[in-house]
């Protein structure tokens, strides 16, 4: 059993949109393009057979994956938090004590990060690290390069 992971509904509703896509389109396509290259005859030296039989595994794989998750998911209400620390789904702005540099993330779950949207896992090392941290407190974080200390200036949801 995975690690349970929170969402927020939009949130989930996208998880299942993708899990539907790959089974009710892309698992049909990928059937289609193994059956379009067995009918091109000798399977042995049909390298567009083998290939479409590894996307499929590839597919099927990333399934698996999807409903993993979706089966240890769990919707959480924001409206309920606690708004003066750092958890689940809170907005952090936050400024890192060694450059003056003062970013802002949001926090959620593995599956929903994206860096380019400010979102950030609750599982990195930096989200890890600023869990449980109220404003005025100094989150000091391992990353590969080192340890980097991080201000909480805000919190918000």
């Amino acid at each position: 059993m995975g690690n349970i992971s929170y969402y927020t509904e939009k949130g989930l509703k996208e998880l299942r949109d993708k899990l539907a896509q790959l089974k009710d389109v892309e698992r049909p396509r990928a059937s289609q393009a193994i059956a379009e290259a067995r009918d091109k005859g000798d399977l042995s030296e049909n390298a567009e057979y083998d290939a479409a039989k590894e996307a499929q595994g590839m597919l099927e794989l990333e399934i698996s994956k999807l409903e993993e998750t979706l089966s240890n998911a769990r919707i959480i209400d924001e409206s309920k938090l606690d708004s003066s620390k750092v958890l689940v789904h809170s907005t952090v702005k936050i400024k890192n004590l060694t450059n003056s540099a003062v970013m802002e993330y949001k926090l959620v779950a593995q599956s929903e990060a994206n860096l380019a949207q400010g979102k950030i896992s609750v599982d990195s090392p930096i989200g890890k690290g600023l869990l449980g941290k109220k404003t005025g407190d100094v989150a000091e974080i391992v990353i590969p390069s080192g340890n980097v200390k991080f201000e909480i200036l805000e919190i918000s949801r």
